[in-house]
């Protein structure tokens, strides 16, 4: 899920300017095709988003989640707060108390509302971007402040920022009492004590700082949907052995042959799905991009639109934490370390393997609790094509539904040899699990 932070980080720094004010460029001049205000401020924000993620260092996929469902949560609030069919989550979401609602005799703007409360989170959850993203921040913040507030009254856009500006003020208390806003030394615990026995995870990156695994408490923090990070436990991975007759020696084999028959399409749908921290928007940030192309794709109305973004955050987010809960109960070795030990000590994974343990693949579990969502919303047979990564040299992949997109984003860890396939497969039914939480939310009357 995570390469080596701290690689490619001269390209990164090279290319940021052009990346951050690029996006800004596509959504302000031609904002994809959006039919109001409100729409061009939801998808220009977002847009951004999805490259400050990838430019921010400290952005992990786990913490990228976070970020996302709380955006999602403060878009959604902002509009539901105006609307008379949309049911606000408080109540829903763990720990979330009734929220600010706007005066029933007031005339208010949802695309202010909803501009000001993205630019005020947005500004909080990115406070720690270089100084090219607090630049591009300043610039959305001017551009589609202007795209919002056209044509509106002076009294109801003065109106409309003050009550964006209450609401994000509690969603963020609520944010902040969930026990993840601290995160020290991007994520890398200063002390841990490694796991004792050959079947624990043991760092398989020469980088200083990753000779802790990423995040080790990450699962213990509050959820959003589900009750907690133990919601969809799973069962424990095959029994550690060097025995060549057992169970845990043929899945090594089975990464082994993998490599060594590799096809042209297992190492393009391998490098597609990689989603690498600062190459990338990272892997929750692939599905909101995916759902971002389909609302343009299908002009997929607003309400819509920030009902699709905010339960995808959240299931997300949940999945995460689910997952990482797993990760650290059973601390398993990845498949490089036990290859190298006991099959062959020149072997190298086609991607870099992560720095956390390896059961479950996160990929899975996140990708099958993002298809349990949309599935929900679009249909079974919703069909689409994910261009996703086109600007880093990859052709469109084209899926006859959400689930098909979610098995390949799980089997490309094993093609990348970074996985075993019990991880990938557990993976998968765990996000199935932790998906039905956010689908069983309650959005529209």
């Amino acid at each position: 899920m995570m390469s080596a932070i701290n690689q490619g980080v001269s390209i990164v720094l090279q290319k940021m300017r052009v990346f951050l004010f690029t996006v800004l460029l596509v959504f302000i001049c031609n904002p994809a095709a959006a039919d109001s205000r409100a729409e061009n401020v939801l998808q220009g924000w977002y847009g951004l988003v999805l490259e400050l993620v990838r430019h921010t260092p400290t952005y992990s996929p786990p913490i990228a989640s976070r970020s996302f469902a709380y955006l999602g949560v403060t878009g959604f609030e902002a509009l539901a707060s105006g609307s008379s069919d949309m049911i606000s989550f408080s109540g829903q979401l763990n720990d979330l108390t009734a929220l600010p609602q706007r005066e029933t005799d007031e005339v208010y703007d949802d695309a202010v509302v909803l501009h000001v409360a993205l630019g005020l989170a947005v500004q909080n959850y990115f406070s720690n971007t270089g100084p090219t993203g607090q630049r591009a921040i300043k610039a959305a913040l001017k551009k589609f402040g202007t795209e919002a507030n056209a044509g509106v009254a002076p009294d109801v856009q003065r109106r409309s920022e003050a009550y964006a500006a209450v609401l994000v003020e509690a969603i963020l208390k609520w944010s902040n009492a969930d026990g993840a806003t601290t995160i020290e030394n991007m994520g890398f615990p200063l002390t841990y004590k490694l796991g004792e026995g050959k079947a624990h995870w043991l760092p398989t990156s020469q980088i200083r700082q990753q000779q802790v695994p990423l995040l080790p408490a990450w699962g213990s923090q509050r959820s959003f949907a589900m009750a907690n990070g133990k919601a969809c436990p799973l069962p424990p991975p095959p029994a550690y052995s060097e025995d060549p007759a057992s169970d845990f020696f043929k899945e090594a084999l089975e990464v082994v042959a993998i490599k060594k028959d590799m096809t042209p399409e297992q190492q393009n749908i391998a490098r597609f799905w990689s989603d690498d921290p600062m190459l990338s928007s990272t892997p929750p940030g692939h599905w909101l991009s995916i759902a971002l192309q389909i609302f343009v794709r299908d002009r997929i109305d607003l309400k819509k639109q920030i009902d699709v973004l905010a339960r995808l955050g959240i299931a997300e987010a949940d999945a995460f934490i689910g997952c990482w809960q797993v990760k650290y109960q059973y601390d398993l070795l990845r498949p490089v370390t036990y290859i190298k030990r006991v099959i062959d000590p020149k072997w190298e994974s086609l991607l870099i393997t992560p720095p956390f343990p390896e059961y479950p693949s996160g990929h899975s579990t996140q990708s099958a609790a993002a298809a349990v969502v949309l599935t929900q919303i679009f249909g079974e047979n919703f069909s689409f094509e994910d261009a996703t990564h086109v600007k880093d040299g990859f052709s469109p992949r084209r899926y006859a539904n959400f689930w098909a997109a979610a098995e390949e984003a799980a089997i490309s860890r094993l093609y990348g040899g970074i996985h075993f396939r019990s991880g990938v497969m557990q993976g998968l039914e765990q996000g199935r699990c932790i998906g039905n939480f956010t689908a069983n939310l309650k959005t529209r009357r």
